[in-house]
């Protein structure tokens, strides 16, 4: 396990990073989340050892990865979201550079090639020179040498930047498969990436870990995480009775017409109206075209929990799950 605790990391005047805390398990993948400029990068840095931290500690099994780096980075496996590749080498020739560094035996190193070249799609470019790559080749080159030695500990940067559609499932099918046996931290943009991909989500805003929960447990931090979405049709639609029987809910007019009504309905109470609501528009003798419960997507719970006038202390404390 990888237990961070009150981690901080400073450049001049801004502090990049404000004391956070949070724990990764063995065989889990954990999606790693925040607008640009929230101390990601700076966080992911310092867990391969790239950057010190002015306080605060990363251990790897009780251990600090700080007291030997060399036996932590041999766990750990990383692709940064700027890939650094050597443009003048073939994929063949970096792997096995790569290798060398690592200081891996040549069966192992063997074994370990034909792994990486079938499972990241690189045998059509194994021996093409690096700088003459698309970037979705690169992407997949950086992807192997981050996993080549096995790695114990996979943290990935944007992984799949730059890949088409079929490589983007392809790679995606790879490190769930890789998350059953290794501990993975994936930092991603792409919400639909985490949404397939991770059980487990912490996102930092302004420095500071702001949620730190299963994905399924986010829309709990948004106060109307779902919504009906009403479409009517009749004659004098007016919800106004409608809401004075039921002070709990907000509504919201979409459009509205001298036929037509489209409505968005925030029930604060959490009860499902559905029922009551189309009882209430028979007896007024409308239509109903749609009635909908509309689930807001991880996209938009990111961008409300991360949004310039949220506020850190205002989220709710959720209890702590099982």
């Amino acid at each position: 396990m990888i237990s961070i605790k009150k981690l901080s990391r400073s450049f001049g005047e801004i502090k990049a990073v404000d004391e956070i805390s949070f724990n990764i398990a063995d065989k889990e993948i954990m999606g790693f989340l925040g607008p640009n400029g929230a101390g990601k990068t700076t966080t992911l840095r310092m867990l391969v050892g790239y950057l010190q931290p002015n306080s605060g500690t990363i251990e790897l099994d009780g251990e600090s990865i700080f007291d030997d780096p060399i036996k932590a980075s041999s766990q750990i496996g990383y692709l940064p979201e700027q890939n650094p590749l050597y443009d003048d080498m073939s994929v063949a020739e970096a792997l096995a550079y790569i290798a060398a560094l690592r200081g891996m035996k040549h069966d192992i190193f063997v074994q370990r090639r034909n792994f990486v070249v079938q499972n990241c799609g690189l045998k059509e470019v194994l021996h093409q020179r690096i700088g003459t790559l698309s970037k979705g080749y690169r992407q997949r080159t950086g992807l192997a040498q981050a996993i080549l030695h096995d790695p114990r500990i996979l943290i990935l940067d944007e992984p799949t930047s730059g890949l088409d559609p079929n490589q983007i499932m392809e790679i995606r099918e790879l490190i769930r498969t890789l998350g059953r046996e290794k501990m993975v931290i994936l930092s991603s943009h792409i919400m639909q990436e985490v949404q397939a991909l991770c059980d487990r989500v912490v996102i930092i805003n302004k420095g500071k870990i702001i949620v730190d929960d299963r994905k399924d447990n986010l829309p709990n931090y948004l106060k109307n995480s779902s919504y009906l979405n009403l479409e009517v049709q009749g004659e004098a639609i007016d919800f106004s009775e409608f809401i004075l029987q039921h002070p709990g809910i907000e509504m919201d007019i979409v459009s509205q017409n001298e036929t037509n009504c489209i409505v968005n309905i925030y029930d604060t109470t959490e009860l499902d109206l559905r029922q009551e609501l189309a009882k209430f528009i028979s007896q007024k003798g409308w239509l109903i075209l749609e009635l909908a419960v509309i689930k807001k997507s991880l996209e938009s719970i990111f961008h409300e929990l991360t949004g310039e006038n949220t506020e850190t202390n205002e989220l709710p404390v959720l209890e702590e799950q099982p």
